[in-house]
């Protein structure tokens, strides 16, 4: 999928908090559990539930939350 310099910038500055919940309900439509979500992200950034929670508290947004994260070597971005 392509996207603009625009649209990157905009995701990046959304607050991670404002579209967890949708993460969750997304993936117990599909039959998962929030359990299960948490395992991805805790593979992909290495955040904890603890650490997690903190960071939609903080309202962080996306940029900050992949910075703060360790980003799995398999899903860096290039």
């Amino acid at each position: 999928m392509k996207t603009t310099p625009e649209h990157d910038t905009r995701v990046a500055k959304m607050l991670f908090g404002s579209v967890y919940p949708h993460y969750v309900t997304k993936v117990e439509k599909k039959g998962r559990t929030k359990e299960e979500l948490h395992q991805v992200i805790a593979w992909l950034t290495g955040f904890d539930d603890e650490k997690l929670q903190e960071l939609i508290n903080d309202k962080v947004t996306f940029e900050n939350f992949f910075y703060r994260g360790k980003i799995e070597p398999q899903c860096e971005f290039n």
